[in-house]
C-alpha cells in the first residue's frame, strides 16, 4: 500500500473545522499572533521552516524553494488556528498564481491556498489538475474527498472513495466511508468504521488521532449521543492537549450542553485570554453570558478590537466566530443574517446550517433559511438540533412552503 492518504489529511483538512479567516501578508509581528502558542514555539524547535524561509527568500523564483515554504506555512497555519499564514503561503506562490503549466504538486498546493481563501471552484480546479497530472499522490485525493463534502457534492465524495479504494486500498477508503456515512444520516455505520480505525495501530499518529477522535465524536454527537462524544474528545484532549481541533470541538459541545464552566476552562481563560484563538474566545464568551461572569465585558472589549482589526485589513472571509458573535451572542442577528447567507453560498457545513437557521429565527424572515432545508433533503443529515430548529422554522408564521 502507499502511503497513508489519511495521514497526510489529518494534518491538512483541520480546516474543515476551521474556517478560514485570511489575510495577505508576509511574517506577523509576534504581537498580532493570537494564539497561545507561536509559529516559534510549535513544530519548529529544529529550525527547519528558518531554513525553508532562507531558502525561499533567497531565491524567489525558485519553484521548489517556494513550494516548500508555502506548504510548511499553510500547514502551520491550520495547527495553530492561526489562519492569516495563508498569506504567507500566497506571497511565495506569486510567480506563478496564474501559471498554466504546473507540477502536480505547484497545482496541489496552489489549489489548497486558493481555497483557504475561499476560492473553492478555484482551488478544486487546481487539485482536479494536480489529480490528472499525478493520480498516485493520496493526500490530492484525500483533499478533494473534503472540498467536495464542503460544496455538498455527494457524488464526487463517493467517486473519490472509488479511487482511493483503486489505489490505496479498503483500509483507508473505509475512513472515508465513515465520515460520509454520519454526513449522509447514517451516524451509526459511520461509528463502526471510524472505531476500527482509531485503534489501527497504522493510525495511531498524533494527527490521525486527532482527526479521527473529532469524526468519531461528531458521529457520535449525529447519533444523539452527545456524552459519548465528549468523552471521546476528552480522551484525546488528554492525549494532546495542543490539538484547537478538538479543544474546540469540546467548548462548542459544552456549550450546547450547558456545561459552562468547562467551557471557561476547556478554553484556556485561566490564561491570558488575548492569546486565544478567536473561535474559542467567542466561545469563553457564550459561555460568560450564560454564567453571568464579570469576564464577559472583558471578552467583548477583546472582540471588537479583533473585528476592529480585520476590518482594518478589509478581510472579507466570513469566519465562523463571527457568526457566532452576531447571532449566538446577539451583536447584529440582521447582519449575522446576511453574512450566513453569503457563506451559505461558499460552503455547506452542519454549524453553519444551524447558526443560518438560528439568526433567520431571530430577524423574523424564515424563508431565507430555505436554502438549508433543500440541502438537508440533499444529504438526509440527521441532528437533533437542526431538526429542532427545522420545526421551528416550518412552524413560523411567515414560512410559506407547502402550505395553500
Amino acid at each position: 500500500m502507499n502511503s497513508s492518504p489519511f495521514k497526510k489529511i489529518a494534518i491538512l483538512t483541520l480546516l474543515l473545522a476551521q474556517p478560514a479567516l485570511s489575510q495577505e501578508r508576509f511574517i506577523p509581528s509576534m504581537n498580532e499572533v493570537v494564539v497561545n502558542e507561536s509559529i516559534h514555539s510549535v513544530g519548529v524547535r529544529n529550525g527547519e521552516l528558518r531554513v525553508l524561509e532562507r531558502a525561499w527568500q533567497a531565491s524567489p523564483n525558485n519553484l521548489d524553494a517556494s513550494l516548500s515554504y508555502a506548504r510548511a506555512v499553510f500547514i502551520i497555519g491550520l495547527q495553530e488556528a492561526d489562519l492569516r499564514w495563508f498569506g504567507s503561503a500566497k506571497a511565495a506562490l506569486l510567480p506563478w498564481w496564474k501559471a498554466t503549466d504546473l507540477p502536480a504538486e505547484g497545482f496541489f498546493v496552489r489549489g489548497l491556498i486558493k481555497q483557504g481563501f475561499h476560492e473553492f471552484d478555484e482551488g478544486l480546479k487546481d487539485i482536479n489538475l494536480a489529480i490528472q497530472k499525478n493520480p498516485n499522490k493520496p493526500e490530492f485525493w484525500s483533499w478533494r474527498f473534503s472540498l467536495h463534502l464542503l460544496r455538498s457534492d455527494i457524488n464526487g465524495a463517493r467517486q473519490d472513495i472509488l479511487g482511493i479504494t483503486r489505489l490505496f486500498g479498503e483500509k483507508e477508503a473505509n475512513i472515508y466511508r465513515g465520515i460520509l456515512s454520519y454526513r449522509t444520516g447514517q451516524p451509526e455505520k459511520a461509528i463502526e468504521l471510524l472505531k476500527a480505525a482509531i485503534k489501527d495501530s497504522y493510525y495511531q499518529d498524533a494527527f490521525s488521532q486527532d482527526w479521527l477522535s473529532f469524526h468519531l465524536g461528531e458521529a457520535y454527537r449525529l447519533n444523539g449521543n452527545s456524552e459519548q462524544a465528549i468523552n471521546v474528545w476528552e480522551k484525546q484532549l488528554r492525549k494532546n492537549p495542543k490539538s484547537h481541533l478538538i479543544r474546540l470541538s469540546l467548548a462548542e459541545l459544552y456549550n450546547h450542553q450547558g456545561m459552562y464552566q468547562k467551557v471557561l476552562k476547556v478554553s484556556g481563560l485561566g490564561s491570558e485570554s488575548y492569546l486565544i484563538t478567536d473561535a474559542l474566545l467567542v466561545q469563553a464568551l457564550l459561555a460568560s453570558k450564560a454564567l453571568k461572569d464579570p469576564i464577559e465585558s472583558k471578552l467583548v472589549t477583546q472582540i471588537e478590537a479583533r473585528l476592529k482589526s480585520q476590518a482594518m485589513r478589509e478581510e472579507i472571509i466570513i469566519e465562523r466566530p463571527k457568526l457566532n458573535y452576531f447571532i449566538r451572542y446577539g451583536k447584529n442577528p440582521e447582519s449575522g443574517l446576511a453574512l450566513s447567507i453569503d457563506n451559505w453560498k461558499l460552503q455547506n457545513e452542519l454549524p453553519d446550517a444551524v447558526l443560518f437557521i438560528e439568526a433567520a429565527l431571530l430577524v423574523n424572515k424564515p424563508m431565507a433559511a430555505k436554502p438549508v432545508i433543500e440541502w438537508v433533503n440533499k444529504t438526509g443529515i440527521k441532528d437533533q438540533e437542526l431538526s429542532a430548529l427545522i420545526v421551528k422554522l416550518k412552524a413560523h408564521p411567515l414560512w410559506t412552503v407547502g402550505r395553500s
